[in-house]
């Protein structure tokens, strides 16, 4: 582990933390740099709604958002099991969890995904989603499973204090404004995949691109592109 890059990502993070921060960018850098600092191969995150439904916020390719789809429609799989009790859960070989979760661990093993760790998103008692983390067997090592629990921690620790800041009573708006933003975003990928033929993953990496080269929120951008407000033949390929 590249301590100097750790510590980087770290400050990434903080420092993404600011007055009307995007949530779904947030998170999505949390995925992408667990899978760069970390032995694992995605990366997803899952919030909690007002309702206590967990949804797909965040995801490292379009291949794992689908299976955090697939694990959400079918109500199982470590995520939710995480997510309900509080606790890590970590599973080395997903071919012998197929009695646990049988959906869930042949799709995943369909994708390639060997083993699976999910992780809290929590503060005390508060439990807001979980980090879904996929490798080869036989996973995280204790080492790293301490780095991605922090990494976990720090996007908790941002969330409820963006909540805090803009009021209690606005918790429930702010995240039903987060998920249509994400209904807004995967319209927009669509588009740019079509337009541009390109897959979903590079129609993302490229709506994210136009954004930050912009200096646009995300969901702002994606609307735009949905609303025919923005040319696709304007925007250019982008890496993460």
């Amino acid at each position: 582990m590249d301590s100097e890059r750790l510590s980087a990502t770290f400050v990434e993070l903080a420092d993404s933390l600011v007055d009307e921060f995007d949530v779904i960018e947030f998170l999505h850098l949390l995925t992408i740099r667990c899978t760069q600092l970390l032995d694992v191969t995605a990366a997803g995150v899952l919030l909690a709604d007002p309702s206590g439904q967990l949804r797909v916020m965040a995801a490292s390719s379009e291949q794992v958002r689908l299976l955090e789809l697939f694990q959400v429609q079918n109500d199982q799989g470590p995520c939710l099991d995480c997510y309900r009790s509080g606790r890590p859960v970590r599973v080395t070989e997903l071919a012998a969890a197929r009695s646990r979760w049988p959906r869930f661990a042949d799709q995943a093993r369909e994708r390639g995904f060997g083993a699976v760790q999910a992780l809290p998103m929590r503060l005390r008692r508060e439990v807001i989603g979980a980090l879904n983390l996929f490798s080869d067997p036989p996973g995280l090592d204790a080492s790293d499973t301490q780095i991605a629990q922090a990494l976990a921690d720090v996007a908790t620790i941002g969330l409820l204090q963006h909540r805090a800041q803009r009021r209690a009573d606005d918790v429930a708006v702010q995240l039903q404004t987060a998920l249509n933003s994400r209904v807004r975003i995967e319209q927009a990928k669509g588009v740019l995949a079509e337009r541009l033929n390109v897959d979903m993953d590079q129609a993302f990496s490229i709506l994210r691109g136009h954004a930050r080269s912009q200096r646009r929120h995300l969901s702002e951008l994606a609307q735009a592109v949905v609303n025919g407000g923005v040319d696709p033949a304007s925007f250019t390929a982008t890496a993460d």
